[in-house]
Formats: structure tokens, sequence, C-alpha cells
């Protein structure tokens, strides 16, 4: 079955693109075959890191999004679309336009969600409101970014969680990267095996080893989820 995972959380500056990056090294270094989209004109983080793998498409172009099914029909295998900042509209009118979740139901495909937060409310609200649309016919996977925040409370006392947990909606962990790592593993151009293994990417010894730890742990989180999801299909 191949499983077309959509990478967001709408607001900017909450991690969509790192947790993007990371599950694209985490099928490469599993060897799960995939396919990324970049959907961010302007600097898309997959293009940028994952070339080989990754495609840029354009969501308000019908015919370039359409490519994401259509390649989950070629192979089975994953699909990973990283979605820039405020483009939810554009990818819910293509959703909608071809009645894609029936679709991909009756294609035996998998849609899957990741909805990325901060400990602000904005993430929230939005969280809410795609459980509202989508209810029961995806997956979704919300990823606390402790990267961006610290203090989840409110979504744990919020109705959006509780949605979530009638829902059975997957929840997870993104760890905390020094913040001088991760500055040090774009401003090298470095994909993540890169920064944790080639001392020529700019890293020095101890921040390979931060590299290396921060990676293993949202592996974790991965490995956990994968088999929930597996288990949804």
């Amino acid at each position: 079955m191949s499983r077309i995972h959509f990478i967001g959380g709408e607001k900017g500056g909450v991690g969509k693109s790192v947790l993007a990056r990371l599950l694209a090294q985490y099928h490469i270094d599993n060897a799960l075959p995939f396919t990324a989209f970049d959907t961010d004109r302007s600097h898309g983080a997959l293009l940028r890191f994952y070339a080989d793998f990754s495609r840029p498409i354009l969501l308000d172009d019908i015919e370039s999004t359409d490519q994401v099914i259509e390649s989950a029909l070629e192979t089975e295998q994953s699909i990973l679309v990283d979605l820039a900042a405020q483009t939810s509209s554009l990818l819910h009118r293509w959703i909608e336009q071809a009645d894609l979740l029936t679709f991909a139901s009756e294609a035996q495909i998998q849609i899957v969600f990741w909805h990325v937060i901060d400990d602000g409310a904005d993430g929230i609200a939005l969280l809410d409101a795609l459980l509202e649309r989508y209810g029961s016919a995806a997956s979704y996977v919300i990823v606390r970014n402790y990267g961006r925040g610290k203090d989840f409370s409110a979504f744990a006392a919020s109705a959006a969680q509780a949605k979530a947990a009638e829902l059975g909606v997957h929840v997870i962990d993104l760890p905390e990267l020094h913040a001088g790592s991760m500055r040090k593993i774009d401003h090298g151009n470095a994909s993540l095996w890169a920064a944790a293994h080639n001392k020529d990417a700019g890293l020095g010894l101890m921040d390979r080893q931060r590299v290396k730890v921060w990676i293993n742990r949202a592996y974790q989180q991965f490995a956990r989820v994968q088999s929930l999801i597996e288990a949804k299909s």
C-alpha cells in the first residue's frame, strides 16, 4: 500500500521542513521506497538537501499537484509532501475537487496528515480545523516540536486534543536539537546523514554526536508511529 504523507501545520516557523527532512532521511536509512515533493517555491528544504529524491510541485496548478497521486499509483511507496506555510487552502481545494479521500480509499492509498505544532495557540486552532474537515476519513500524526516550544499544556487541555483522542490520532514528540548545531547543518548545505557522519560537513565532533542522538530519538518516534499507521490501513 502506498501512503501519502502531507507534512504541514500551516503557520510558518513550526519546523515542518525539519520534520520533512528527518522523514526523508528515515526512509533512506531504512531503505524504504519514497518520492518527495516540495511545495516551497522560494527555498524548499527537500529540494535543497534531498534533490535526488525530490520534485517541485505547484499547489495552485492542479496538474502539477496531480503528480502526488500519480506517483502513489505507479508503485507502492511513501510519498512525502512538504507543505509550505499558507498553502492549506490550495491543498484542500485540490483534495475536495477530486474527492481525493474517497478515491484514495478505493485505490488503497492511505492519506496521512502530519501536523506540526509549537506551544502557541494558532497551531491548535489549525489542528482543530483539520480534524473537523476530514474526520475519520484520513490518518493523522500530531508532532509536538520541542525545538519550537516547551510547554504544551494548552494543547493537552484543548478541544482539538480531545477530538484527536476520539479519532485515535497518534501524537509524537520531536526532540530539540541545539540551535547552533542546526545552523551549522543549514549553512553547510548538508543532509542530515552528512551532518551526523561527515566531518567535512562543517560540524565538530560533539556537534555530530548531538545530531546523531537527535536523529536516533526522532527515528524511535517514527518507528513507533509507523507501526500504528500500518496497523490502521
